[in-house]
């Protein structure tokens, strides 16, 4: 059971409500939303919880165990700070949701009832519905390591802990063109563009300041530019003379990570794991069989 503050249970037991619900949204890009379905804006834990921005929560069900639950929030999108085109482009994806409870004349008096993801958001003509998926949606998702040949680290992140932050690996340059699915720009990377393949591309100004995406490729064009190839469409409008940063690409190979970046100590991936046909093939004279590794 849960404890509820001395002021808020005393709030419970009044002959006229004075509750009110409100959400904190706490975006992965570290921006704080809060929202009420109170008629006054509630200030309380350092964040201001807006008030008519047509939320309202529908109901909830929770159960013992590990089994997870979903609920949602419905609204019209009247906040100034909820843009629509910011929910297209993704700046919402994976942003915690925490709910309280709250006595609206003594806001000091709350009780946060549920922390929660948002999950998938649908858009109406004049209305949205956040689905808010419980923590333990998160047990569902895959964890832990996968035994096989190419690294599973993703390049520069703490488990390679390769710095990636400074020249050649990151570069900065202007989108001089761009179509469905590929930028270019005239500026001078300093390495091949070959070396930006399977890399990472993210705006810095513009419409889809902020905005990300996975290369697939990139190549030196007959007019000298260089164009990326975009693994996925960046849901906001890009425009020539935004400025962007990308970073170079990593193939998860054993040999690019030890003679290309000098970082095989780190490798996280297994190179000597034998293939298929080693494992089932029949021993025979002349085989290498002095306990060396199969792959070198």
């Amino acid at each position: 059971m849960r404890a509820l503050p001395p002021g808020l249970a005393a709030a419970t037991e009044h002959a006229v409500t004075t509750l009110a619900t409100c959400w904190r949204l706490t975006r992965s890009d570290g921006v704080v939303l809060g929202f009420t379905d109170h008629d006054a804006a509630i200030t309380f834990d350092g964040t201001r919880f807006e008030a008519a921005s047509g939320l309202g929560a529908s109901e909830t069900e929770t159960a013992l165990g590990l089994e997870a639950t979903t609920a949602e929030v419905q609204g019209a999108l009247s906040s100034a700070r909820i843009d629509e085109a910011d929910i297209a482009a993704g700046r919402f994806d994976g942003a915690t949701i925490e709910t309280f409870v709250v006595d609206w004349r003594n806001p000091d008096a709350h009780v946060r009832i549920d922390v929660a993801d948002l999950g998938e958001v649908r858009r109406g003509d004049v209305a949205f519905t956040a689905e808010l998926r419980s923590v333990a949606a998160r047990l569902e998702a895959v964890r832990g390591r996968l035994y096989r040949r190419r690294c599973d680290a993703v390049f520069g992140d703490q488990r390679c802990r390769f710095e990636v932050t400074s020249a050649p690996y990151t570069a900065s340059a202007a989108v001089s063109d761009m179509g469905r699915g590929w930028v270019e720009t005239t500026a001078t990377l300093g390495v091949t563009p070959e070396h930006y393949a399977f890399g990472r591309l993210t705006l810095l100004t513009g419409a889809a300041s902020g905005l990300a995406t996975d290369l697939l490729a990139a190549s030196a064009c007959a007019t000298g530019a260089v164009r990326f190839a975009l693994s996925g469409q960046i849901a906001a409008p890009i425009a020539i003379g935004d400025r962007f940063a990308v970073v170079q690409g990593c193939d998860k190979r054993f040999a690019t990570c030890r003679d290309r970046f000098g970082n095989a100590a780190n490798f996280r991936g297994f190179p000597h794991i034998p293939g298929a046909d080693a494992g089932f093939a029949v021993a025979k004279k002349g085989d290498r069989l002095d306990g060396s590794p199969v792959v070198p």
